[in-house]
């Protein structure tokens, strides 16, 4: 498959560099000339799980040098903003049954699939945990996988393509439910990540707060009822996405609090990427994470007064007014409390 990749942070240099180390051919798109020129001159390397890899690309170029080709395959993997930037543009360099693949967390995919069509864009999510050290040195943290599917559900013959075309690099899964496992993913997203994100600790260090388990349970509990009320019915991953015993909000007790631990053995450790944004003084994806539960919350008329505080928080930070603490939980339950 002639493949475009457009990304060279961590998840994109990862796929790119185990891809074109197995002996596949991908163009790499960047997003100046001057990240071009420095990868091209350093190549790419790959250490950590799954084994250390080097690559040389031949095909490497600010983003807009690939326009007036085409694609059987393009693999999105910036930030979420970005993503959807460049997604139109992008789509036109596409051969007539080429696809698109962001795999963005929150409701990247299923806004781009909405925009351009189910049928040019096959969604996707990333297991996969990177870390880039320097231009062209990655680091593979663990033994992730891409999962993707259509997005309208089902299987087809281009996902199992794809699979086996991206997998001759890494990892890559398919799934009948992509939607259910993207708000999987999510769920997670809205209430461990941006949690820990506002907090500047680990789940593990905010869930056994007041303040903290009651901003977990209201983040998890109303992005799961939007889900359900939008029609997706959330897959299994790590953990089952639905509490024991839940009816609309978490009901603890020893089952709740078995099925808790199991969230915090698999994300209770994590630094959220997100609190990684703050520390680099990036804009974060809060607004395709929360704030896309927020938004179509507000489509089906599910309230969601967390996520809409969490939501608020983040861009309060991100403009330099407030500072990631633990103290900041307790303004978002109190806001939430207050509408």
């Amino acid at each position: 498959m002639k493949t475009l990749i457009v990304g060279m942070g961590a998840l994109g240099g990862v796929i790119a560099a185990r891809l074109l180390a197995s002996g596949a051919t991908a163009s790499l798109a960047t997003r100046d000339r001057a990240s071009a020129d420095t990868l091209r001159a350093s190549g790419l390397r790959v250490s950590g799980v799954g084994g250390d890899v080097g690559a040389t690309p031949t095909s490497i170029a600010p983003v807009d040098d690939f326009l007036r080709e085409r694609f059987d395959l393009i693999v999105l993997a910036t930030k979420a903003h970005a993503a959807i930037e460049l997604a139109p543009l992008l789509a036109s360099s596409l051969t007539n049954d080429g696809t698109l693949l962001p795999i963005q967390n929150g409701g990247v995919p299923a806004m781009l699939g909405q925009q351009l069509g189910a049928e040019r864009v096959l969604g996707g999510l990333s297991n996969l945990g990177a870390t880039i050290h320097a231009p062209g040195v990655y680091e593979q943290r663990n033994a992730g996988h891409l999962l993707i599917g259509e997005l309208n559900g089902g299987t087809s013959d281009r996902a199992e393509r794809v699979r086996a075309w991206l997998g001759r690099g890494v990892e890559v899964r398919t799934t009948a439910n992509l939607r259910g496992a993207i708000w999987s993913k999510l769920l997670l997203n809205c209430s461990v990540t941006t949690l820990g994100a506002v907090a500047s600790c680990t789940m593990r260090q905010y869930i056994d707060t007041p303040e903290g388990r009651r901003a977990f349970y209201g983040a998890y509990d109303e992005a799961l009822n939007v889900a359900l009320a939008s029609g997706v019915k959330p897959e299994r991953m790590l953990v089952e996405p639905v509490p024991p015993d839940w009816h609309a909000r978490s009901e603890p007790g020893e089952a709740y609090d078995a099925w808790l631990s199991t969230v915090l053995a698999n994300y209770g450790d994590l630094k959220p990427s997100m609190l990684q944004d703050f520390e680099r003084r990036k804009t974060t994806e809060i607004d395709f994470i929360n704030g896309y539960v927020a938004k179509l919350g507000d489509g089906l008329n599910v309230p969601t007064p967390v996520n809409d505080a969490i939501v608020a928080m983040v861009h309060s930070i991100e403009r330099g007014e407030m500072i990631p603490a633990r103290g900041v939980l307790r303004n978002i339950v109190d806001s939430a409390n207050a509408v």
